[in-house]
């Protein structure tokens, strides 16, 4: 089975600027021995709120962490973030 997660009002800072950058983030995974914890999860995401990072090293960096706590047969993350300045970013 897939189990899918959806945040679909992630928020980080641009590392420029400072300005809130806001993501659309769906979360595919086949649990190996792990389940995550959907607070947990939720709490996790939400340490992104005052996190300066560029949404592609946002994005990687929950895919990297997930899969080294729970070593999942298969993990699939999709940030899709709205623009802001014009163009948006699919990671």
């Amino acid at each position: 089975y897939v189990a899918r997660f959806t945040a679909p009002e992630f928020t980080s800072l641009c590392p420029v600027t400072g300005q809130p950058d806001f993501a659309h983030l769906v979360i595919d995974y086949v649990p190996g021995d792990w389940l995550v914890e959907s607070k947990s999860l939720k709490l996790y995401l939400g340490a992104f709120r005052n996190h300066g990072a560029f949404h592609e090293d946002c994005t990687i960096a929950i895919a990297k962490r997930l899969v080294e706590l729970l070593a999942p047969k298969y993990l699939r993350i999709g940030g899709y973030w709205y623009p802001r300045g014009g163009i948006p970013i699919d990671v």
